[in-house]
């Protein structure tokens, strides 16, 4: 699968983005607020058998995609979507020495035009640290609002973590699209 935007591809992994990977997948500040990592070599190497391995699962409900620099043909990250539904969960992670150029922001919003285009979902939601501050500008600038905030809601790295939900409706992103 390949979904382009203006800077960027998001397309399917394949074995040999292992060592790109691997580089913000064993980044301690980026996996800082993830329930994975940071990532040994083995662990990355599993990842991406399992992403591989997903993509010749049909009807496809899990989309987890390397997200490309057109002007470098760099692979800077990851993003993701599952459907279940109606509804889908977006997610991304991108190599810290990509943060602050918009980024994690396009290829969120090509998740959402996937989600709600492609596959006529109705809703798309993600979930984020309360204390991920980049992660909410993201999902803000995407047109997400908030729509609560759960409680000890994941256990991960030793102990309860809580988590913002943050959603949007394919209607609310047919009005910020001017649709």
């Amino acid at each position: 699968m390949i979904v382009k935007t203006d800077r960027l591809v998001l397309r399917d992994f394949i074995s040999g983005d292992l060592q790109e990977v691997h580089k913000y997948a064993s980044d301690e500040e980026v996996c800082r607020y993830s329930d994975w990592g940071p990532n040994r070599l083995e662990d990355t190497e599993a990842f991406i058998e399992q992403v591989v391995e997903e993509q010749g699962i049909h009807p496809r409900n899990q989309f987890t995609l390397a997200i490309i620099v057109k002007e470098t043909n760099g692979l800077i990250g990851a993003c993701s979507f599952k459907r279940d539904g109606y509804q889908g969960e977006i997610g991304y992670s991108i190599n810290r020495n990509y943060w602050g150029f918009g980024f994690a922001t396009e290829a969120a919003k090509a998740m959402l035009n996937f989600g709600f285009n492609e596959l006529n979902l109705h809703r798309i939601y993600a979930t984020c640290r309360p204390n991920n501050v980049g992660s909410i500008r993201v999902l803000e600038k995407i047109g997400m609002r908030k729509e609560g905030h759960l409680r000890e809601h994941r256990f991960f790295k030793g102990k309860w973590h809580d988590s913002f939900v943050y959603a949007i409706l394919c209607s609310e992103m047919m009005k910020l699209s001017g649709g």
